[in-house]
């Protein structure tokens, strides 16, 4: 874990009230892997005093980390006005990351919404062709095109809820469609980040057909070390402690070892 105070190297609008911002910070870069996540300072004073946590979309120029946020809050409405040559507090890379997929394994990657962001990450460093990615959002103007994010020639199937853009209805209807497809030769592996009524739909959908299945939460927390104890999650009932936190057990997690009733 790194603390580095990072230059902004830019900080553009990808979609409605959606951004992604270029750090310049390439000890956090170093050692940054799909699934991790940043403590980001956003307030230049004592308010917002907390810290906000981001998923790392990706690193370019080996120095660079992406970060892909939306504003819903106070902090990401200053966020979206910082400008190039500012720099942030960034503290990372904390968490758990995904476990690369193995030999054999057709890895299917489900998004929703901001969830994009460290399945972007991982699509990244995959061999292009070798996995299915499907990206869910509200509509087509919410639809993060990943070209914007640097992530040109990326396979991206859409779903909207309202049908502006790709499929009409869930992503998890583009999951179980791909997963119907399947003749047995290759083994499906499942990697998923977005709304929590979406990954429970995910583990719903896994748990029934026995698939390895990670998934990547999404918590409110206040330190990002476990001491705060603010995104504390109950486990499963086969497991010997009765819960996880997000930011230093996960935030990626098999399906397997979670409590879906209590979440």
């Amino acid at each position: 874990m790194i603390e580095q105070d990072s230059e902004i190297i830019f900080n553009k609008r990808v979609a409605v009230d959606t951004f992604l911002i270029g750090l310049k910070s390439p000890l956090v870069a170093a050692e940054a892997r799909p699934g991790q996540f940043v403590m980001l300072k956003v307030g230049r004073g004592m308010d917002p005093l907390l810290r906000r946590p981001f998923s790392i979309c990706g690193i370019r120029e080996e120095n660079l980390i992406l970060i892909l946020y939306r504003i819903v809050g106070q902090g990401t409405r200053i966020m979206c006005d910082f400008r190039k040559g500012e720099s942030l507090s960034v503290l990372g890379p904390l968490g758990s990351g995904f476990e690369m997929p193995h030999k054999g394994d057709m890895p299917i990657l489900v998004a929703g919404g901001m969830g994009i962001a460290p399945l972007i990450f991982l699509a990244s460093i995959m061999e292009p062709g070798s996995f299915s990615f499907f990206a869910g959002f509200g509509s087509a103007k919410e639809v993060v095109a990943t070209d914007e994010v640097g992530s040109s020639g990326l396979d991206l199937s859409i779903s909207t809820d309202d049908g502006s853009a790709g499929h009409r209805g869930l992503v998890t209807e583009l999951l179980e469609n791909r997963l119907a497809g399947f003749d047995g030769k290759t083994s499906p592996v499942v990697f998923a980040c977005g709304p929590l009524p979406m990954l429970k739909e995910v583990a719903a959908i896994t748990l029934d057909g026995v698939l390895s299945c990670q998934v990547s939460l999404e918590a409110s927390m206040a330190c990002g070390l476990g001491a705060c104890q603010g995104c504390a999650i109950r486990r499963s009932s086969e497991q010997a402690i009765a819960y996880y936190h997000v930011c230093q057990d996960g935030p990626v997690f098999d399906v397997n070892v979670l409590d879906w009733g209590a979440l």
